[in-house]
């Protein structure tokens, strides 16, 4: 199990609970799907990219993937590794990012306004996963 994915995961567990709000980046306050990716990897040590003035609907898979990239990921086709990102895709040209754990996910969930844990269902499991390019080293 990578390292850094793993701290990742676990400081994405322990946000379970944090309010969903739009744009959110700071968990005592509230995340939305991309601020708990990027709260979790600053707490495991890494700082990324974020992308600005996101909306949450209406960017392009293209779009989403080019900020993906921007922030160190890459997309992989290999077994999914603790921390790996899931990029689900929604209707209605939206998209959900989510932490990938040993038997599941954290993500925050719109509908339940705060963030989760859930096991794995087809959504998830063919979702795009993306990985720290440097996880691989």
């Amino acid at each position: 199990m990578d390292e850094l994915g793993a701290r990742a995961f676990a400081a994405a567990r322990a946000m379970v609970g944090a309010r969903f709000v739009p744009q959110g980046r700071d968990p005592r306050t509230g995340v939305d799907c991309v601020g708990l990716v990027w709260a979790a990897y600053a707490a495991a040590g890494r700082m990324l990219i974020a992308p600005a003035a996101y909306p949450l609907r209406g960017w392009s898979g293209a779009r989403v993937a080019a900020g993906l990239t921007a922030a160190g990921f890459g997309e992989t086709a290999d077994t999914a590794r603790v921390g790996d990102v899931a990029l689900i895709a929604l209707p209605a040209r939206q998209f959900h990012l989510a932490l990938i754990g040993p038997v599941g996910i954290v993500h925050a969930h719109a509908g339940l306004r705060r963030v989760v844990e859930a096991p794995f269902d087809p959504e998830v499991r063919s979702a795009r996963r993306w990985r720290l390019s440097d996880l691989e080293k």
